[in-house]
């Protein structure tokens, strides 16, 4: 078993290695997968103790399992938690996070820039819950100072933001929602826990897709809450245990192994990510190119600021027509259209069409994203084949 002591002290790349490890007595090198629904116990009362929590022990995979809790101390030892649950996917750690603590009457403020899923679980169903929500322009603090002038129970944003790349003020939201008596919820997925780390500027929850990033190879479906060691226990677990958003010891597993190579895949990503996105503004073709990483980003000073690196997304704007967004996806040959990130492979979509089609065309365009706007994942292959295929592509628009 690894020396938690001596975790605690270790570089981020140790830690992405090592972290968590925890082997059985086969004294196996990789990681264990735990594939059991359940576990025994040598006397009656020793599953009496066990389910009054009188023991610390696993008691059914739905509640947590060893593979699992590997890959949990392990992304908690990157972002910085006290504590970590796994989730079956993004989606169900976004739920989980905010259906745990909210009641009916009361408020939740979130950003106007979220993936669709996201937006629907804040404006559609936890209004069928009883529960106020308000949504207001991420990059406006004036507008969050107004919204959260009122006792609130939880505040929800990502940054940046899925697809338009919106960049929030961390810690000046957080700030405010501390004052309101919220807290804090950031959605980390496409800033990975290597390039921002939002508790340390403030915020109580963080969540992941771990399908993105962490996976990174178009694997397996994942999802991560992470946040103090009393929330997750107290708040969090009742709900988790009881509804069962739990995750595969098998998908556990592989992501614990993508968690050993995420620092080398996320520096070549963003890396390459820069490098197209210089390219991009050079070209005459895009109306509009968006990446945190140029000075043309609106909010380039802040990502600067509380991001060590701008991520794997690269946004342009053809013109604002589907047909151009549709002829230059169809006609590359390297890059694949996909509606995932994150991945090795380099990947495309439109969102107006697919992860934000059901959005109106009214909220689509307070987000910017036209029927010309297309979202690029730039992924792991030689940056030159991927300049030379969005090249080729832009010719036929």
């Amino acid at each position: 078993m690894t020396n938690k002591l001596n975790e605690q002290n270790w570089r981020p790349k140790t830690q992405m290695v090592r972290g968590g490890t925890q082997r059985s007595m086969f004294d196996e090198t990789s990681e264990a997968i735990f594939m059991t629904s359940g576990f025994i116990y040598n006397r009656a009362e020793d599953a009496e103790a066990a389910f009054k929590n009188e023991v610390d022990r696993f008691i059914y995979s739905r509640y947590g399992n060893p593979t699992n809790e590997m890959f949990q101390d392990r992304l908690s030892l990157l972002e910085g938690a006290e504590a970590c649950r796994a989730t079956a996917s993004g989606m169900a750690a976004v739920f989980a996070s905010l259906a745990c603590q909210v009641n009916a009457g009361d408020r939740v403020v979130g950003s106007r820039a979220l993936f669709g899923s996201c937006q629907f679980i804040l404006t559609e169903i936890l209004p069928r819950f009883g529960v106020e929500v308000e949504i207001v322009d991420g990059a406006s603090i004036d507008q969050w100072s107004k919204a959260l002038s009122k006792p609130t129970k939880a505040v929800f944003f990502e940054t940046p933001s899925n697809p338009g790349l919106e960049i929030i003020d961390i810690a000046a939201v957080c700030k405010i929602a501390h004052e309101a008596g919220a807290l804090v919820i950031v959605d980390n997925v496409f800033a990975t826990p290597v390039l921002q780390h939002p508790l340390k500027l403030g915020a109580d929850i963080v969540v992941y897709s771990t399908t993105k990033h962490i996976d990174g190879q178009g694997r397996t479906m994942g999802g991560a809450i992470l946040g103090s060691k009393e929330w997750i226990n107290n708040v969090l677990s009742p709900f988790y245990r009881h509804t069962g958003p739990s995750m595969s010891p098998f998908n556990g597993w592989l992501l614990l192994k993508g968690l050993e190579t995420l620092e080398m895949r996320v520096k070549t990503h963003c890396q390459n990510a820069l490098d197209i996105a210089e390219f991009l503004v050079k070209h005459k073709t895009p109306t509009k190119v968006l990446y945190p990483g140029l000075n043309s980003h609106p909010q380039y000073d802040l990502a600067t600021a509380q991001m060590s690196d701008f991520g794997t997304v690269v946004c342009i704007d053809l013109d604002g027509q589907k047909s151009n967004a549709f002829r230059f996806m169809n006609a590359l040959q390297l890059i694949d259209i996909s509606n995932n990130l994150g991945d090795s492979k380099s990947l495309t979509t439109h969102p107006a069409t697919t992860t934000h089609q059901r959005i109106s065309e009214d909220e689509r365009s307070k987000l910017g994203i036209t029927d010309g706007f297309v979202r690029l994942s730039i992924g792991l292959e030689d940056v030159e084949d991927l300049k030379e295929d969005i090249a080729q592509a832009l010719e036929k628009v």
